[in-house]
């Protein structure tokens, strides 16, 4: 009711429940102590919608952009290969198996009961695990039968239940789901519980989850919206998904977020609006009243074959392969994530890459890059030299242009590296035999803002250059720039006259002040003349 999104479909997601079950099932055991740990997965619910809703009414929605595109596709990545992992319990029919979710601990856990390993389990798990993504392939290649794909999960639950019930196959060792309780589950409030000995627990596994869920339904609803050109509101999907999540933990539901497979099968089936949710919803309550009793059969081992199926899709190696064709540094931060959560946790993997992106981030601001201008032969346009080899130097002119906003993280670096510019261009000037460097323009086109450190960086690299008998000259400074120049009395200092639309106008100007010093000697009278012309 409060989403903005037409397609997007609600319910529970793979990665939302490895998170839920990792954190939370290192504070309480769900074997010893049930009761506890439903309660506090749905105070972990409460806390989630919480946190996403207040991000929606806040406006703080930019806090999800953290999480980049290869954050992303390495920890969903890394997430499914973990819940892949898990799924190894029920197609080897085996009763005990591990808690912890890490590689290691796995393999140990398999390899060490390989005496109750059931062939009878394992080859039926591999079939149905083979249809399912048999009829994947088909529906990617023949988008028209995209219904073949949508319908595999429930037709193998179906097939295997009537195969299990007609051999009595639950008497080999194939383990089945048995009895399941009729009806709706019962308001929750009660149950939420804030006065816990483990609420903190409960709180950073809502925080942490809430974040991930909201970045997958807000991405999802996002990408969907494309399809049909119209526009998403993601602070009002945050306060849609906050209050869905607040009343879902007040009647016994646990996280819910917009997943991508639910949503596709809801685009596909031709939905114009979120009454689509209204029907599942009536199908789901559907079945709980009245279809229990037809899935006692149902194996467990094809409940994994579908999980395995499913994250299968979304281990987006293609992905990977073209983070590391386009940028190494984002193919670092997405094979960090994997291996995180791979051979550590799921809150490890997030952690790591989120801190890799932040460091790459504050790199870019800490070290940003300068470059030499030159200009492109016949023409006014002043390039980067690197990028057009064919810009050439302007005689006595040194051009540079700062390509990021200047504060007092990168106001030391700028200063050393405007030197070294300068001290490399006058020692190339000397072994060349050229002539010698009279001015240097630096070119603010790019410089968004500065702050008070910037200001005092441009002063001594005024200093630094009057001391070498230089000029120092600005060109196109943004609005911004200008006014804390203006008010930090810098204008007075550097003088207005030095202060140019373009690097082309500033080039000019010092070209015809280098021309009317030269025409101080008697022999180059005329040159005065020319560079007015020129000017």
């Amino acid at each position: 009711m409060l989403g903005s999104s037409k397609d997007l479909a609600v319910g529970t997601v793979a990665v939302a429940s490895l998170l839920i079950a990792s954190m939370l099932g290192k504070e309480v055991n769900p074997n010893e102590n049930p009761k506890l740990y439903l309660q506090l997965a749905l105070t972990a619910t409460f806390f989630a919608g919480v946190f996403q809703a207040a991000l929606g009414f806040l406006r703080l929605g930019f806090i999800v952009d953290f999480l980049s595109h290869a954050t992303i596709v390495g920890f969903m990545g890394g997430a499914a290969t973990v819940v892949c992992l898990q799924q190894l319990k029920g197609i080897l029919g085996l009763v005990r198996f591990t808690h912890e979710t890490d590689l290691v601990s796995v393999m140990r856990s398999v390899f060490s009961q390989t005496h109750q390993w059931r062939w009878e389990s394992g080859v039926l798990g591999c079939c149905f695990l083979f249809f399912l993504i048999l009829t994947r392939y088909v529906s990617k290649r023949k988008p028209g039968f995209f219904w073949i794909s949508a319908m595999a999960p429930l037709t193998s639950v179906v097939v295997a239940s009537v195969l299990v019930y007609l051999t009595r196959a639950e008497q080999d060792g194939i383990q089945i789901i048995g009895q399941l309780k009729k009806g709706l589950n019962p308001p929750s409030v009660s149950e939420l519980a804030f006065g816990s000995p483990h609420l903190m627990a409960a709180v950073k596994t809502g925080i942490i989850t809430g974040v991930i869920a909201l970045a997958e339904g807000v991405a999802v609803g996002r990408s969907f919206s494309m399809f049909k050109n119209y526009h998403i509101d993601g602070n009002k999907e945050m306060i849609a998904f906050g209050m869905m999540n607040i009343a879902g933990s007040c009647t016994s539901c646990y996280l819910t977020t917009g997943p991508f497979s639910r949503t596709a099968v809801n685009f596909n089936a031709g939905c114009k609006t979120a009454v689509s949710n209204i029907v599942m919803a009536t199908a789901v309550m559907t079945t709980l009243l009245f279809l229990t009793p037809l899935f006692h059969y149902t194996p467990l081992v094809v409940l994994s074959s579908i999980i395995i199926a499913a994250m299968l899709g979304l281990i987006d190696y293609e992905a990977a392969i073209g983070l590391w064709k386009v940028d190494k540094c984002d193919f670092i931060v997405c094979i960090s994530a994997y291996i995180g959560v791979v051979f550590g946790s799921v809150e490890i993997g997030l952690v790591i890459a989120v801190a890799i992106s932040l460091l790459r981030m504050l790199m870019s601001v800490a070290r940003p890059r300068t470059f030499l201008l030159g200009n492109i032969p016949n023409s006014m346009i002043y390039r980067s030299i690197d990028q057009y080899p064919i810009a050439d130097n302007v005689p006595g002119v040194l051009i540079l242009q700062i390509d990021a906003p200047v504060y007092f993280a990168n106001a030391n670096y700028l200063r050393e590296r405007i030197s070294r510019w300068i001290y490399e261009e006058e020692e190339k000037l000397k072994s060349t035999g050229g002539s010698s460097l009279q001015y240097m323009i630096l070119d603010l086109s790019a410089v968004g803002s500065i702050d008070t450190s910037g200001i005092s960086m441009l002063e001594e690299v005024k200093k630094n250059i009057d001391r070498r008998d230089l000029r120092l000259v600005l060109a196109n400074p943004r609005s911004e720039v200008i006014k804390k120049l203006e008010k930090s009395k810098f204008m007075e200092s550097i003088g207005r006259e030095w202060i140019y639309l373009t690097v082309g106008e500033a080039v000019a100007a010092c070209n015809f002040m280098l021309h009317t010093s030269k025409s101080n000697n008697p022999v180059t009278d005329t040159v005065e003349l020319d560079a007015q012309d020129n000017v």
